[in-house]
């Protein structure tokens, strides 16, 4: 009896599960079959098997062949099993060694003429393949650096099936004709999905510091500048209101280069979800800044948490992971779609349960939230431009529901810009590089103050963790504790206004938040003026 063995992996979501790929082959009519629960686009890789070895120079074999995918107990799709089936089949045919393949694991789709084509996700099946003991990974080779990330395993960059043999079979390795310079490479086309990428909103930051878009860029906003860099040092969520045209979207974009470059541990989980997705772009197999992500307000459920048909893929709160999101017209969203973000907010993943498979997701996010004040965008207390009737006005602000505003630590009032303001010569604010250093100090001291937790900053804090193992100054949380008899707090309110108040103490430098620490804090979460000032250099 002919048989061989080989290792693939099967992703679900961004996790990774080995699975062996088992040829067999017998006398009889010449037959292929393949079985352990494949779906529609993995049935169609005899097709492309055939045709590939084929075409590499290899015979095929005429028996009855039998592919087997185990366990057969785990859902499997994609193309990504193509190579590791065709080098089954080698094996089984004693092309190749049998002995050689079994400890290897492959990943990459074929194509007709043999060549391997990269396929989404190698960064999580790598690990997924480190984690279960292997050592040595073939994938394709413009997908080679970032199977590279996975410290301990040795990865095998292959072009193309005849490539494979040769050096398996330990024979001279043969040269692949190169495409014609200028032209791009048609292999890199599967390293991204259609329909993805900036144009969307999905997308990271391209530099530390992006000078298109700097903070000293915004005009006035003194009060949602100071929100902003709160935001960024306690990672709490915030919540922009203001007529259009004030800089709410300008203050979004910029929050992420204001945030600190992601850790080693943070940039392998980004870069799998956006693998995953199809969203790594192939020039950059590491994602080391922090990603934005801004769906239109006309996004669906499943844009936001993650799901389709099959297998579910990663949503916005996924696309964002250890970044931003940012919803602009926050309540032109569906409400339902809003409301379901309010259990990826508290656990930091988010579930999804399909027919296919329950698949779990990362979604560690900043949520940035921007609206106007009422339909028309005019509606203040200062002025009586609104033509709004005050029911049009209700029915609007009740589109965002309580429970989800209660999660958002920061809530900020954006004015409209004045003449003086937009007009003064030399008044610029701090720029991205300023608050930048400042929010990096700041994030450092959490760090150092959280050591041997497992949080890392304030807004990841629970409550009863604050009130009971870190203390604000005596008297400093009597304004906001008042504020709870009154009904203005909630118990959760109360929380997130000592987380940040940690932070506000973080960026000034203060040991313990003190009662100006806690009035700012006050401020940023109801709105209400306390009169400290709003600056964070006015503070330290």
């Amino acid at each position: 009896m002919a048989f061989a063995r080989t290792c693939s992996v099967a992703l679900v979501g961004v996790e990774g599960v080995v699975v062996e790929v088992q040829a067999d082959l017998e006398p009889g009519v010449a037959a292929f079959t393949l079985v352990g629960l494949p779906d529609k686009s993995l049935t169609e890789s005899k097709d492309r098997v055939r045709a590939a070895v084929v075409n590499s120079g290899a015979s095929w074999p005429q028996k009855k062949l039998t592919i087997g995918l185990s366990p057969a107990s785990v859902p499997k799709s994609g193309s990504g099993f193509d190579l590791a089936v065709a080098a089954a089949v080698l094996g089984a045919a004693e092309r190749i060694d049998p002995r050689v393949l079994a400890d290897i694991v492959m990943i990459g789709e074929l194509g007709l003429d043999g060549r391997v084509r990269p396929v989404r996700g190698v960064l999580p099946a790598v690990l997924a393949a480190a984690d279960a003991g292997y050592e040595q990974v073939v994938v394709p080779e413009c997908a080679a650096a970032e199977a590279s990330l996975v410290p301990g395993v040795s990865v095998l960059g292959v072009r193309s099936l005849r490539q494979l043999i040769a050096i398996l079979a330990d024979e001279p390795v043969p040269d692949e004709e190169q495409d014609v310079q200028g032209r791009p490479d048609p292999l890199l086309a599967g390293l991204r999905v259609p329909g993805t990428g900036a144009a969307t909103g999905m997308h990271s930051a391209g530099t530390a510091h992006d000078h298109g878009h700097d903070l000293a860029d915004v005009v006035g906003q003194t009060s949602a500048r100071t929100a902003v860099e709160v935001a960024a040092a306690g990672g709490h969520h915030l919540f922009l209101e203001g007529p259009p045209g004030a800089g709410k979207t300008m203050l979004a974009e910029r929050l992420p280069a204001i945030l600190p470059r992601l850790g080693r541990q943070e940039s392998l989980e980004v870069t799998a979800v956006h693998s995953v997705a199809g969203l790594l772009p192939p020039g950059k197999p590491l994602i080391d800044l922090a990603p934005y992500c801004a769906p239109h307000h006309s996004a669906t459920m499943q844009a936001l948490v993650g799901g389709g048909q099959g297998i579910a893929r990663p949503g916005a709160v996924s696309l964002s992971h250890r970044g931003v999101l940012f919803l602009d017209e926050t309540p032109e969203f569906n409400s339902q779609a809003l409301d379901a973000l309010r259990q990826p907010l508290e656990a930091g993943h988010v579930v999804i349960a399909r027919s296919a498979g329950v698949v779990r997701f990362p979604a560690k996010f900043l949520m940035v939230l921007a609206a106007n004040p009422c339909p028309c965008g005019r509606f203040s207390q200062r002025d009586d431009l609104c033509e709004c009737p005050p029911s049009a006005i209700r029915r609007y602000q009740a589109r965002l529901s309580g429970p989800l505003l209660d999660r958002v630590d920061l809530r900020v009032e954006v004015d409209r810009i004045t003449r003086t303001e937009l007009t003064a010569v030399g008044a610029r604010g701090e720029s991205t590089a300023t608050v930048a250093d400042r929010v990096r100090a700041a994030r450092e001291r959490s760090v150092e103050r959280l050591a041997g937790t497992p949080w890392r900053t304030n807004s990841e804090v629970p409550g009863r963790e604050l009130r009971s193992r870190w203390y604000a100054v005596p008297g400093a949380m009597d304004e906001a504790e008042r504020n709870l008899e009154r009904g203005v707090l909630t118990a959760r309110g109360l929380d997130r206004v000592l987380r940040v108040a940690w932070t506000v103490a973080d960026l000034v430098g203060h040991d313990r938040p003190d009662a100006t620490d806690v009035a700012l804090a006050l401020q940023l979460r109801t709105g209400v003026p306390r009169g400290v000032p709003m600056a964070i250099g006015a503070l330290a």
